[in-house]
């Protein structure tokens, strides 16, 4: 009995050193997210702040639309809505609705069309987009252009005094969100086999479409359909595409260097704001 109190004593004693317990530990400090209202990761919001950082250095004007595909945030900058040169990026729109007439019955595709529509997406040929704009255009050349916003491209205006052809696939305008629409409507409204053929072909482009959204790397599995002009008021380099696995991500960018750059600097600024958005992430 003696042993026992001698034990209770000693565990209380113990028990008692050091006064008061210690305080409960602090939540770790809040993460220091700089956009919190635009639904991305703090990770991504980062990048977002990084890019906006970036294309205040940069020559011209540069459109951009970020779009999460499974959680469907979206950020869109402050030249998202501006109309700009579409150059070669509208053969994607050509594709998707060359792919729906054939589907409907109200054309058939032949091999050469389709080897037109592989060299379109694959080296971004002109030759091929020509062929096939006076083949399926219509007497009046305006049947693409009446389907087109049916893909998403409701802002796309084309532009006359630029060739004796009117519309023209080649002079017309869009807006980064145009391109936003048009890349989540491959994603989502196309029958699969044309989806996964545009797609395979996106993802291996020629050397000279191996920019913009390929600036994301390789680890993120990117496919582009990129533009390139120098019309009237300078260069335009575009580029719209997918990133990461199952395509979560799509990003459009429309960069108008309206006279402060050519080729180089803007295939440079839209490839760095891939990088800047993706590398790392996969």
């Amino acid at each position: 009995m003696a042993a026992a109190a001698l034990i209770a004593a000693a565990a209380i004693a113990v028990a008692g050193c050091g006064g008061t317990p210690p305080p409960p530990a602090s939540p770790p400090p809040s993460e220091d997210c700089p956009l919190p209202d635009a639904g991305f990761d703090c990770d991504f919001q980062r990048r977002i702040a990084a890019v906006q950082d970036y294309l205040t250095s940069r020559p011209g004007t540069t459109g951009i639309v970020l779009h999460d595909q499974q959680t469907g945030a979206v950020w869109r900058n402050d030249h998202a809505g501006d109309p700009t040169w579409t150059a070669s990026t509208i053969k994607l729109a050509m594709v998707v609705d060359l792919f729906t007439r054939d589907h409907a019955g109200e054309i058939t595709l032949t091999d050469d069309d389709r080897g037109l529509i592989r060299s379109m997406l694959h080296s971004s040929n002109d030759h091929a987009a020509d062929t096939l704009w006076h083949r399926y255009s219509g007497d009046d050349h305006t049947t693409f252009n009446e389907r087109f916003s049916a893909y998403g491209m409701t802002s796309l205006v084309p532009q006359k005094g630029y060739t004796d052809v009117f519309p023209y696939w080649g002079f017309q305008k869009c807006t980064p969100e145009d391109l936003d629409r048009l890349i989540h409507y491959v994603l989502t409204d196309l029958p699969e086999a044309d989806r996964s053929y545009i797609l395979g072909e996106m993802r291996e482009v020629a050397q000279n479409q191996q920019w913009g959204v390929w600036g994301a790397g390789a680890a993120a599995a990117p496919g582009n359909k990129n533009g390139w002009s120098d019309e009237d008021g300078g260069w335009v380099m575009n580029s719209v595409g997918v990133v990461g696995p199952g395509e979560r991500y799509t990003l459009a960018e429309m960069n108008n260097l309206r006279g402060e750059g050519g080729y180089d600097a803007g295939r440079e600024t839209v490839t760095h704001v891939a990088k800047l958005l993706f590398a790392g992430r996969f």
